[in-house]
């Protein structure tokens, strides 16, 4: 059976499409850097990358997050430092005025220094981390503390406006971490109990001359600064949690990354040599093609 001059050459265009695919398949990996490129290259690899690709942007996410709630965290533990700082001072102080040798004019002058302790203290329990105020908890919107003063200016309470709960962060599939304060539960509502009640009661003892009542502040001092103390130490084991977390996310992301790779990522030097391979098939599929296509004409003549 004698073989058309149509079907010779649907043939040769065929090899010849074949050939130019395989070499355009070849400068794609090279250009990429990639040895899957869509699903046809390879369905159960790309399959695997997806989910891969997937993985790793979860941990990113997650990496995130704990990036954040330490923020938040260190972000408090500083100002709680700052506030213990203030507490012993104000200790001293305490120590100082309840001394029989002084009198009222010395212990009502001192009341200044108490004020200007409270105001600091409310300044710090209104810590904001990138806009957001981390002692107000879920309401990080707005601000936690005021100081309520009379008409003439003198500080009576300190309100708080924030809540009860606690901003957490999530940190893992179902886990999630308290990175924000109950604010009233660090520092109380400075009317019946707490560090902002401890300094108004103790200027108020003062200004009236009132040694038993700095003498209690003393005692309330005390108090206030293991609360801090407690709280801080509370900080500080979610900051080891948290440095554990960060830890677990770093591995996971390397070892989900190098499995990406090797599922992924070509080997350039043997991508390199594929083209001229290819290349150099393409050029022989060419050139034997036109020896084939004159003969056909030949046998025209």
């Amino acid at each position: 059976m004698r073989v058309t001059n149509q079907s010779t050459y649907e043939a040769i265009k065929y090899h010849l499409a074949q050939r130019a695919d395989d070499l355009v398949k070849a400068n794609e990996i090279v250009a990429s850097g990639k040895r899957i490129n869509k699903l046809s290259d390879d369905p159960i690899g790309l399959v695997q990358v997806l989910s891969l690709r997937e993985s790793l942007a979860n941990i990113e996410q997650l990496g995130r997050n704990v990036s954040t709630a330490k923020n938040w965290l260190d972000g408090g533990e500083t100002a709680i430092g700052s506030v213990k700082e203030i507490i012993t001072d104000m200790k001293t102080l305490a120590i100082q005025m309840a001394n029989g040798t002084l009198g009222a004019n010395e212990r009502a002058g001192a009341a200044a220094q108490v004020e200007d302790a409270l105001e600091e203290i409310v300044s710090l329990a209104n810590t904001q981390v990138n806009g957001q105020y981390i002692f107000a908890g879920t309401k990080t919107d707005t601000k936690p503390f005021e100081i309520v003063r009379d008409g003439s200016g003198n500080p009576t309470g300190v309100t708080y406006s924030g809540n009860d709960t606690p901003f957490t962060i999530k940190i893992g599939k179902n886990t999630t971490l308290e990175a924000g304060h109950d604010g009233e539960a660090v520092f109380g509502d400075g009317t019946t109990w707490g560090i902002f009640k401890t300094l108004l009661d103790f200027k108020n003892a003062l200004e009236t001359n009132n040694v038993a009542g700095i003498e209690q502040a003393m005692d309330d001092l005390d108090t206030d600064l293991d609360h801090m103390i407690s709280t801080t130490s509370a900080i500080g084991t979610k900051g080891v949690r948290l440095d554990v977390k960060q830890k677990i996310l770093e591995d996971l992301k390397l070892t989900y990354t190098e499995r990406r790779s090797q599922l992924e990522d070509a080997d350039i030097l043997e991508a390199i040599s594929d083209v001229k391979t290819r290349e150099t098939a393409y050029q022989a599929a060419l050139a034997s093609s036109a020896k084939v296509m004159r003969m056909s004409l030949v046998d025209y003549l």
